[in-house]
């Protein structure tokens, strides 16, 4: 058989294109902010995950430019060899102060800083314990390691406890979960999870790309706000969300991130962040530690969208962060539904399965510090339209 068959008989893209149903790879004219434009239309961006708001940030633009001009647009390298600038370690050292951990270490992307921390981490005779909901990095990060993957139901701290008790007592435990589940926005059992690391002899890592600058009085993510820092071995993040850039880096004990740096490939096999990027998360960081009321206007407008989801009858899960999900169910309605919301003016996102459990598409909007009230008032007024034309509420 050609190993480009399963290329050749795939169809689903095309069939929903010709529906007009197809939502991915949408060309924005514009650069993200909380209006972008599309095909020359207008439309209110729901569907970014710049928290604060930063991308067009003046100190952050600011910040990529001085560090171009200085350092130039690349390093040429992996952080290995010739990769490794000045401005990498001074922002390491920063982050680490900022997490309140003994060292950082930063990694290219995203994806990359879980690959690279767990496929490096969990050797042969260890088990991974991974929330089902856990981002697909994690996911890949554990499948890339050598040891054994174990699912739990979805912040059922039961189902947790129970593969817990039927593990090897003697094997090494790393429990991995995201602090925001990226799809639903709701927060991980924190606290049960790290009084059942503790019973059963377990290491955490917590991912927090979508908490760091959000939660917490510091803006230091689920940890902070749970007053669990000093149980979570491990902390990611991303620059992606909050830092309104692209990277990531973890934060750990000296030792374990000295292990990191001289093993993980994703680190060593790749080339290091540019400095335009250094300059912006520097910039962003002490935006995210200096002004705290982009955090409180956040929680002001997620809870004012919130409310008025559930008072038009949306099921908006468990949500307490800006990450508001409306649960469709039916795959074809929710594409409906973003059909129906994009045609008038807004920027959201679908998600369906497999990136959900089938049954349980949903439309995602998330929100950033810098949204008007006007803005958010169009947003309502429209979901309000559509919801009430698709009969979902």
């Amino acid at each position: 058989m050609d190993i480009f068959q399963k290329a050749f008989d795939y169809s689903q893209a095309d069939e929903y294109r010709a529906k007009g149903l197809y939502p991915y790879f949408r060309p924005i004219e514009t650069g993200t902010d909380t209006e972008v434009y599309i095909n020359g239309k207008k439309m209110i961006m729901l569907g970014s995950n710049s928290y604060l708001g930063l991308t067009f940030n003046e100190s952050t633009v600011r910040g990529a430019i001085e560090s171009i001009k200085k350092h130039g647009t690349g390093c040429a390298g992996s952080r290995f060899l010739n990769g490794t600038l000045i401005l990498h370690e001074d922002l390491e050292e920063k982050l680490a102060r900022f997490m309140k951990k003994e060292k950082a270490l930063l990694f290219s992307t995203g994806l990359l800083t879980n690959q690279g921390i767990l496929s490096t981490i969990i050797g042969k005779t260890d088990i991974a314990y991974v929330d089902k909901a856990d981002h697909a990095s994690i996911i890949d990060g554990v499948r890339l390691s050598f040891g054994r993957v174990v699912k739990y139901k979805h912040n059922d701290m039961d189902d947790l406890k129970r593969v817990l008790e039927q593990s090897d007592k003697k094997a090494g435990k790393l429990i991995v979960v995201d602090g925001v589940f990226s799809m639903e926005g709701d927060l991980a059992d924190l606290p049960n999870i790290v009084d059942l690391a503790k019973k059963f002899g377990a290491r955490l890592m917590v991912d927090e790309a979508h908490a760091v600058g959000v939660l917490g009085k510091n803006g230091r993510g689920t940890a902070e706000h749970f007053g669990l820092e000093d149980d979570v071995d491990i902390q990611m993040a991303t620059f992606s969300k909050s830092f309104a850039t692209i990277g990531g880096f973890a934060v750990s004990c000296h030792s374990v991130i000295d292990y990191l740096k001289h093993h993980s490939r994703a680190l060593i096999f790749t080339a290091s962040l540019p400095p335009a990027v250094l300059g912006v998360v520097n910039n962003a960081l002490l935006i995210i530690q200096n002004e705290p009321d982009r955090r409180t206007r956040l929680s002001q407008i997620a809870e004012k969208m919130r409310k008025a989801f559930k008072e038009m009858g949306y099921n908006v899960g468990h949500t307490v962060t800006p990450i508001i999900p409306l649960i469709i169910g039916d795959m074809d309605k929710c594409l409906m539904m973003w059909k129906e919301v994009t045609e008038n003016g807004l920027f959201v996102n679908p998600a369906v399965p497999p990136a959900v459990p089938p049954g349980y598409s949903l439309i995602r909007t998330s929100y950033t510090a810098t949204h008007t009230d006007d803005q958010l008032d169009f947003a309502i007024d429209v979901f309000k339209k559509a919801g009430k034309k698709l009969g979902i509420i």
